[in-house]
């Protein structure tokens, strides 16, 4: 087998291997074949000014050289630098007698840390798929087969590696390029794993933004309790029976808590009195929803919570306010609170009234009294749903219902 075929056959023996795996592989090959004491084989990374050699693989029979990495400027001023540039081989007798006519220059600083004498070198270029120097193998110090100092690397070297140095360059060319492919998806995961991260802390810190506008809507109702966190979810179990997508779904679940959020814009006086609202007064209450509407308006995120700020009060008939939107022209949103709503007035304590059964408030939501008339208050078609299965409502009122408060003590 000649060499072209050894070298196509070691790079190709274990398919999908690392960079270091394969530089190891052809330095170890390329030091066999010119009997060299030791070498390096660098890959050329970067752009511009800022292009540097990367020694991904180095080997020394002598002594025990470190196997991490380093890099060292693309300059024509080192050895290596040079032949990256010009794609030349460079042959050198004596690395310490150089002289003053090359352009490079030899580095002792290796030798004078580790005790190694570096004398013949041979270095050349590693050509990719167009040509052009990917990378560099250098290999130190030919042995002399009877023992005596390393003798120079000839000419006959530089001619036996030549026809497979651009096999060599393309492998390693595709495996440097093959981990910066996994390192960028490394780091493109870590990235999204990091946006994913910040996302939920930003979602977290949004739902409880919405929570704590909603409970500061409240703060002048009496014994509201967990109402918005239940109305939350008779709207959301209201919405998946419509049919309604994921999303709406989800959205409407946080959204249905702002609906009376226009309420911390009503006079104190009003939501405090005791006792019918004159005329007036019952303006100034049915002015909430346009005031939740204003706030919750200019965000994204608040959209639908706005619809359902603005329009929960409305009927199907065109008899509701602040608008008189009849039917379809009310946003579904807005409808379905409209239902979730009532349900849990009509199930809570009050100070105008008590607490109704599930019964008695299926009853008044679905035949209506002297109050509301559901052929005209809400949609036909979610009203009816409620009526199939209006025992998850009250699944979710026991779940989520009010602690009772603890009874006074009775005087001895």
């Amino acid at each position: 087998m000649g060499l072209v075929g050894q070298f196509l056959e070691f790079i190709e023996q274990t398919p999908n291997q690392s960079l270091r795996a394969i530089s190891d592989r052809v330095l170890h090959k390329c030091r066999e074949l010119t009997d060299a004491e030791a070498g390096s084989v660098f890959m050329l990374s970067g752009q511009g000014r800022a292009r540097q050699l990367e020694a991904v693989s180095v080997q020394n029979d002598v002594i025990r050289a470190k196997t991490a990495s380093f890099t060292i400027p693309a300059a024509s001023s080192s050895i290596v630098g040079h032949v990256a540039i010009t794609g030349e081989t460079v042959l050198i007798d004596d690395a310490y007698a150089l002289g003053e006519t090359k352009p490079y220059r030899f580095n002792p600083g290796f030798d004078q840390r580790t005790g190694f004498r570096t004398r013949s070198i041979m270095a050349f270029a590693l050509k990719g798929f167009r040509g052009k120097p990917v990378g560099v193998v250098q290999l130190i110090n030919r042995r002399d087969p009877q023992g005596g100092d390393p003798l120079p690397f000839l000419l006959g070297h530089e001619a036996m590696i030549a026809p497979v140095n651009h096999l060599v360059g393309r492998a390693l060319e595709r495996a440097a390029t093959l981990e910066r492919l996994k390192e960028r998806n490394r780091a493109l995961t870590q990235e999204r794993r990091r946006v994913a991260e910040l996302q939920k802390e930003t979602e977290r810190a949004f739902m409880i933004s919405v929570n704590l506008l909603a409970r500061a809507a409240e703060v002048h109702d009496e014994d509201t309790g967990n109402h918005i966190v239940r109305v939350n979810e008779y709207s959301y179990i209201l919405a998946k029976w419509a049919g309604c997508s994921k999303a709406f779904c989800e959205e409407l679940r946080f959204s249905a808590a702002l609906h009376d959020v226009g309420k911390m814009s009503v006079d104190q006086a009003v939501l405090h009195k005791r006792g019918r609202l004159d005329e007036r007064e019952l303006a100034e209450m049915r002015r909430h929803p346009v005031y939740g509407y204003e706030i919750l308006k200019t965000s994204d995120r608040l959209k639908m919570a706005a619809e359902v700020a603005l329009s929960h009060h409305e009927q199907w008939a065109g008899t509701g306010y602040p608008n008189g939107l009849k039917g379809e022209e009310i946003p579904l949103a807005a409808r379905i609170v409209a239902i979730a709503d009532c349900y849990d007035a009509l199930r809570s304590k009050r100070p105008y009234k008590p607490a109704f059964s599930h019964d008695k408030t299926v009853n008044i939501l679905t035949l209506g009294d002297d109050r509301i008339d559901p052929t005209q208050h809400f949609d036909p078609r979610l009203i009816a749903l409620f009526a199939e299965r209006h025992m998850e409502f009250d699944r979710i009122w026991e779940e989520l219902r009010d602690e009772e408060p603890a009874a006074e003590p009775v005087p001895a």
